[in-house]
């Protein structure tokens, strides 16, 4: 199964280190049946495509957390805003639904009501970096318009239709792709 797990730079930057994404669970984005019905398409490739999109999107949530927490300030990878999401292949069994969801193949049929979890599974434990297919990571083009989603994203949030339109416009940017080799120069030097 591919999963796409949302991150920042300062994130890659330290699973580069530790050669692993977090201590788990880790929160990860799959083509689940809930998301399979509302993307109402049963091309594998949209749909996983819809899958990195949600994980953009929590990746968005990542970088407005940490400046809430004010980590946004420093040098380096902590600084920069830009989406990350790592694309990797984990057994079936490796990714559990949340209570009132299902995963392919499940034999219950489960609700996923909330529209901000569509797509969101669970890691049980930490996962291997070596486990990564690919990073997706915004291009510096894309760093404004991130930032300004940033900031606006709890406005949106409660129902602000001009802060949705600037959390829109950095999802008009694409993920750009790179290869697991290419980390060490996304998180820069001596990470």
């Amino acid at each position: 199964m591919r999963v796409y797990v949302p991150l920042t730079l300062a994130g890659l930057a330290e699973a580069h280190r530790t050669g692993e994404l977090g201590t788990g669970p880790l929160v990860a984005y799959a083509v689940t049946p809930a998301l399979r019905e509302w993307y109402r398409s049963d091309d594998l490739e949209e749909l996983e495509y819809a899958a990195l999109s949600r994980a953009a999107l929590a990746s968005l949530r990542l970088l407005a957390d940490r400046a809430g927490a004010g980590a946004g300030a420093g040098a380096g990878a902590s600084a920069t805003r830009r989406r990350v999401v790592v694309a990797a292949d984990v057994a079936d069994g490796a990714a559990s639904a949340g209570p009132g969801r299902r995963l392919e193949g499940d034999a219950e049929r489960g609700t996923e009501d909330d529209a901000a979890s569509l797509g969101e599974v669970l890691l049980a434990g930490p996962l291997r970096l070596a486990k990564a297919a690919a990073v997706h990571v915004d291009s510096a083009e894309a760093e404004a318009d991130v930032s300004a989603a940033v900031e606006a994203l709890a406005a949106a949030d409660g129902g602000d239709d001009d802060a949705q339109s600037v959390v829109d416009g950095a999802e008009d940017h694409e993920l750009l792709w790179y290869a697991t080799q290419e980390i060490p120069n996304l998180v820069g030097p001596g990470h």
